[in-house]
């Protein structure tokens, strides 16, 4: 079993194996058990069922899965903000459902990407939800740059990086890019449904941008950013914003303190999980 330990030795914390915890069971789920889960739990509300989706993938720790990656767009005078689909309604088993979904490169990009750590009951995942998209930097932010050089809830300009091509603070290398940690779809929400967000602008990024149409799609001038709730136990991880996950091989990777789960923020991979239907109402 010694191959499914997924914590570092050094941390002395218990060890984990795939299959021991709920949410990575879940994850697992293939296409043939998901039908019987699936009847159990779309009694009420809208979607369900397997959700495809794209994200950071994830590569050391007992995180189950990728954290799900958020399409870029660029407004007229350079202000970054994501792309969330426009809400359109359709028939599911003779009712008329809400739904937010649009084709990216390829891929059906929906709400149901964020559903995950009581995510899909936030505000802003609602598809009718009125929200102007714009990444808005996050109040209390850990990098010096963000709490130095902006004001939180002042939104996101491209000018805010332009030295991404040789921004350091001195974890891991220097030039791999530029974070930020921003909200997004928050706008008069309770505290405790802020969606938290990382963004990078990364000469990587550029470099990836032609790899898949998916990647040409989703982000734009060398940025990407993720909902940056990991996928373990909902904490919340950084890049290049912890000096200790060097200790775990993480400097130049999204690191997550709590479990030592670690993200590559520069390989996008296609995974699948179980969505679960919108409770009613919500």
């Amino acid at each position: 079993m010694a191959g499914d330990d997924k914590y570092p030795e050094s941390t002395g914390r218990r060890r984990f194996v795939k299959g021991v915890v709920g949410s990575a069971t879940l994850a697992s789920v293939g296409t043939a058990g998901a039908a019987s889960l699936t009847t159990t739990t779309a009694s009420a509300g809208a979607g369900g069922g397997i959700t495809q989706f794209m994200g950071m993938e994830n590569t050391a720790g007992p995180a189950p899965r990728a954290m799900p990656q958020i399409p870029i767009e660029i407004d007229d005078e350079g202000y970054v903000k994501g792309f969330f689909p426009e809400a359109s309604t359709r028939t599911e088993q003779g009712r008329e459902i809400t739904v937010a979904e649009a084709d990216i490169g390829g891929m059906t990009y929906s709400a149901n990407w964020f559903q995950y750590c009581g995510v899909q009951t936030y505000k802003g995942i609602k598809p009718d939800a009125d929200m102007d998209n714009y990444f808005r930097y996050k109040e209390g932010a850990k990098y010096e740059w963000q709490a130095n050089d902006v004001n939180a809830g002042d939104k996101v300009h491209i000018d805010d990086f332009s030295d991404y091509q040789s921004w350091g603070n001195g974890i891991g290398k220097s030039g791999l890019g530029k974070p930020a940690m921003v909200t997004w779809r928050s706008q008069d929400v309770p505290p405790s449904q802020t969606m938290t967000v990382q963004l990078i602008r990364s000469t990587n990024v550029e470099q990836m941008s032609g790899e898949s149409e998916w990647l040409k799609a989703s982000t734009k001038e060398g940025f990407i950013a993720n909902l940056n709730k990991c996928t373990h136990f909902c904490c919340v991880p950084m890049f290049k914003g912890l000096s200790n996950a060097a200790k775990f091989g993480a400097a130049d990777e999204i690191y997550c303190p709590c479990h030592q789960s670690v993200y590559d923020p520069f390989s996008i991979v296609r995974k699948s999980f179980v969505a679960l239907p919108r409770p009613e109402g919500e």
